[in-house]
């Protein structure tokens, strides 16, 4: 059996310049096959939201219906990391409400939370939750729970200006413990700038080649949620057709007799 990965594992790939792979996943047996790929971190991210729950945005789903889904994919996993994004409103209140709920998202099996945005209040509670053994992924760049202030989904990162503020940004968080960062939706050359003067491992959502990891949608990855694709999410596979031809052949053979057959009942 394979070690279990942790955040020593992650800056050995960093520090190595190694590689490494994050998938989302929501339940128990995907999370499962995904472990048994070797993907290195398993992400319960917040974009269950959209392709799991049909929600319009990421900003609908609440902390305890992360809750269950945390306990289905970290009983999956026995090697990769197990990461839960913490969703909208459930660290932004007040510091004691926000270790509280990254906390039991450990109790629960994750390994570490992923936190988004940067500020002086979250600087503070990603500050809190390493002081009390939570581990932390930072999260900059295109930041979805701040989709309002944002002003909808718009490239960051643009020139030069911008990309040194995301690099201060993410020094910031590298000094308040976090053990990774993800970069959404920036020009390649701000996320190669930022992998190249940070001492944590960052990981791709759009960012470009040159960070340390790549993660994506696994629903994308499958070719299962069909509403729109993210430019960056590479297609590898067209579950959507496969749901709907094994459905239609069992429907087709559940009415014309074929199912079941005599090997299929006691």
């Amino acid at each position: 059996m394979a070690k279990k990965i942790t955040v020593k594992t992650l800056q050995k790939y960093k520090e190595s310049k190694e590689k490494f792979s994050v998938l989302t996943a929501y339940d128990y047996s995907t999370a499962k096959y995904l472990d048994q790929a070797g993907i290195d971190i398993i992400l319960i991210g917040d974009s269950l939201a959209m392709v799991a729950l049909g929600y319009k945005n990421t900003n609908a789903i609440g902390i305890e219906e992360m809750s269950i889904f945390t306990k289905a994919v970290a009983k999956g996993v026995e090697t990769a990391m197990v990461i839960t994004d913490m969703p909208f409103m459930s660290y932004h209140t007040d510091i004691s409400t926000a270790i509280l709920n990254c906390g039991n998202m450990i109790k629960y099996g994750a390994n570490g939370v992923k936190i988004e945005g940067y500020n002086d209040y979250i600087l503070e509670v990603i500050k809190r939750c390493t002081d009390s053994g939570i581990p932390v992924m930072g999260h900059l760049g295109f930041t979805p729970q701040f989709l309002n202030t944002l002003g909808g989904y718009r490239i960051q990162g643009k020139n030069q200006e911008a990309s040194e503020k995301i690099l201060y940004q993410a020094k910031q968080l590298e000094k308040a413990g976090v053990f990774s960062i993800v970069l959404e939706m920036v020009p390649q050359e701000c996320g190669k700038f930022i992998t190249e003067n940070v001492q944590v491992p960052t990981i791709s959502c759009g960012a470009g080649k040159y960070c340390d990891a790549q993660v994506l949608v696994s629903d994308d990855l499958f070719g299962k949620f069909s509403d729109f694709t993210p430019k960056f999410a590479r297609k590898y596979g067209d579950m959507k057709s496969l749901i709907c031809d094994c459905a239609k052949r069992f429907n087709e053979d559940l009415k014309n007799g074929n199912f079941p057959s005599e090997n299929e009942v006691f």
